[in-house]
């Protein structure tokens, strides 16, 4: 191919400016769809894309009809190489152009292992990886019986929706059926889950034609559901490197992504670490990991999950592609709501601290060390200021927002 490679970012929420860049460092020609509403706020610099679509949008709501013909009109014009989309919302719509193109990457039924959470169950059970006692909810006998085969707690979740946005714990039958009574017809849409107490562990994964070609293993603090539900400060770091659980879990990760399909791109896996060691497999998604947790990664490393993923999608399978060598560093991550519109951090002076955080009614630090030790030592630290200078908490939400 004479020409350069041609890749059509799709991006309803802002994200991926450095996924953005770096392809076209690599010397492809890049196209950004994205929302209306970005627009008016000046959310993307001039320098991410060679040109940038919008499509109206209510509260990031796009008509999909309209979307296929805007593409499909796009492409009478450019040649269309690649459909890459930036948010975990923007993976469906990004398989069913492809399918309906008969452009490489993802399809549809590929897809549903990384953005449904039923499905993922279901493939990840059936390669013999542990996950938490399931049931769609669907057929009200199976739902039943769920109930009174396995104890309550459960957790009735959303098959689509990312991270902990509509998921409701549930200790009772009586509340279950109520809750089911208010999703009426959008049941089949939610499955319900015993709830596992324990860790959340997540491995965040760079791979290339089947292979892994760099992983690299975190812990949170506090589960991100109870952080969400029940308030307090988001925290995350590299778990020790060569410890059994580090070890483990890059281990059944590599076992989860091929029996999932992955082939090329990046990942971001979550598990639980239970009470009596066993982890289970909890979530999974073909993107890079939100809430800051790739600069988390690049501190520690110095690999940027969002450039690496735009150099594998314009080597395309078709050239090689080696990822940079990491460094060993440890970092912890640290995100929260603050009370104060600009909180002043200026009295938070470790020398660990490599990054702050600057957004509205936010505070958010990374502290980096040699040590694993010293990075928890800090993180610990902070995180208790942190927590009486300027926590907030504001209640879940049952969609996405920005």
């Amino acid at each position: 191919m004479n020409r350069p490679v041609t890749i059509l970012a799709i991006a309803s929420y802002e994200k991926g400016h450095a996924f953005l860049r770096q392809a076209r460092a690599e010397g492809a020609r890049v196209l950004l769809l994205t929302s209306l509403s970005l627009k008016e706020t000046g959310a993307w610099p001039a320098d991410v894309a060679d040109e940038i679509f919008y499509m109206p949008d209510t509260e990031k709501q796009w008509n999909r009809e309209d979307t296929f013909k805007a593409v499909a009109y796009l492409a009478r014009t450019e040649h269309l190489d690649r459909i890459v989309p930036l948010d975990d919302f923007d993976l469906e719509l990004a398989a069913s152009l492809r399918e309906h193109l008969r452009i490489a990457g993802m399809g549809e039924t590929t897809v549903r292992r990384f953005r449904d959470k039923l499905a993922m169950r279901m493939c990840a059970q059936e390669a013999g990886i542990d996950v938490p006692q399931f049931v769609h909810v669907l057929n009200h006998e199976k739902v039943r019986r769920f109930t009174e085969r396995v104890a309550a707690p459960w957790v009735l979740k959303p098959r689509s929706f990312a991270g902990s946005i509509g998921i409701r714990k549930i200790e009772s039958a009586a509340q279950l059926w109520a809750e089911l009574e208010k999703l009426g017809d959008l049941q089949a849409h939610y499955l319900l889950e015993k709830y596992v107490p324990g860790s959340i562990c997540h491995v965040d994964t760079i791979v290339y034609e089947r292979e892994i070609k760099f992983a690299a293993a975190s812990g949170y603090g506090r589960p991100p559901m109870d952080v969400a539900h029940g308030g307090g400060v988001f925290t995350t770091s590299l778990l020790e490197r060569g410890t059994p659980l580090e070890e483990e879990l890059l281990e059944l990760n590599a076992h989860l992504l091929k029996a999932l399909g992955m082939v090329r791109g990046v990942n971001h896996t979550e598990y639980i670490v239970a009470e009596d060691g066993t982890i289970f497999f909890l979530e999974t998604a073909a993107r890079v990991g939100g809430a800051h947790i790739a600069d988390l990664v690049e501190q520690a490393t110095g690999v940027n999950l969002w450039a690496e993923w735009a150099r594998i999608e314009v080597a395309g399978g078709k050239l090689k592609y080696t990822p940079p060598v990491p460094r060993q560093d440890y970092a912890g991550l640290l995100v929260t709501l603050a009370r104060q519109e600009w909180p002043d951090t200026s009295g938070y002076q470790h020398p660990e601290i490599v990054w702050r955080l600057n957004k509205k009614n936010h505070v958010g630090f990374i502290v980096r060390a040699e040590s694993h030790s010293r990075v928890r030592e800090v993180l610990d630290e902070i995180t208790g200021r942190v927590q009486q200078d300027f926590w907030a908490y504001a209640p879940p939400k049952e969609r996405p927002v920005d």
